[in-house]
């Protein structure tokens, strides 16, 4: 038994999000929506209320912080989709609030592919592209790039399917 995994990545207000719910969408069966972010402030609170408004109704969301491959298990009832949002936000997580390194990362990365090969559903992964722009200014920033850099290419290699989104269109890079 092994489903199949899809990496979505790109720049802040690439598309990137619209298109995976979009793929979600268009999959057979029901959903269940995986949000990584925390209100922090009211800007925050805001953009997770945007996207709360732009999800299906019948989505089932699951808001989780980290250990994702366990809270995913168990939650998931008949999905045949998840679709993780995001990547770089568990990322975040993981380093504020746990100091994490590259291992805990990794670790993290490795039980969302455990739980995509051990059951017949669609992963889609949704994750930012953070090495295009100016090198981080601070440890913590540059930290943070290298920790996300290395969760994508990990997904990335395991990946059925890679799309990086600019501008919203998706480049196929892999699949």
């Amino acid at each position: 038994m092994s489903g199949r995994l899809v990496l979505v990545t790109g720049g802040a207000r690439s598309g990137k999000s619209r298109f995976a719910r979009e793929r979600a969408a268009a999959g057979a069966g029901p959903v269940l929506f995986v949000a990584t972010g925390l209100a922090t402030d009211d800007e925050m609170a805001a953009r997770i209320e945007r996207h709360r408004a732009e999800r299906p109704a019948e989505w089932t969301t699951l808001e989780a912080r980290c250990e994702l491959a366990a809270a995913i298990r168990g939650r998931l009832g008949g999905e045949r989709c998840v679709l993780l949002d995001d990547l770089a936000t568990l990322v975040s997580n993981l380093l504020v609030e746990r100091s994490a390194g590259e291992d805990e990362v990794l670790g993290e990365v490795h039980g969302l592919l455990e739980l995509v090969r051990s059951r017949p559903l669609e992963l889609i992964v949704v994750s930012q592209e953070v090495g295009l722009g100016l090198v981080p200014l601070t440890a913590l920033g540059r930290q943070f790039r290298d920790l996300v850099g290395f969760a994508n290419q990990a997904i990335a290699a395991a990946a059925d399917e890679v799309l990086l989104l600019a501008a919203g269109l998706p480049l196929r890079l892999k699949g």
